[in-house]
């Protein structure tokens, strides 16, 4: 499990919001490496998701951006 720390002076819904986008993130590569037959281990995802943030020919929204950095740190331990 992502172990996330909400601001605890932040805006609960943008906080639910931001949980919600980080699981969906994780979420979407772990299935797309069960269709590639990876085993979708920890550092595995962060390097899928780093790979794929640093492409920026792709739109994202800033939550996405947000979601991804934020998963990218707890994945990585950085």
């Amino acid at each position: 499990m992502i172990k996330y720390e909400p601001n605890s002076m932040g805006n609960k819904a943008k906080d639910d919001d931001l949980y919600q986008e980080m699981c969906r993130v994780v979420g979407k590569v772990v299935l797309e490496m069960r269709d590639l037959g990876k085993e979708p281990k920890h550092i595995v995802i962060a390097g899928v998701l780093r790979t794929s943030l640093a492409n920026r020919k792709i739109q994202r929204s800033p939550l996405t951006v947000e979601a991804m950095e934020k998963v990218i740190h707890a994945l990585s331990g950085h």
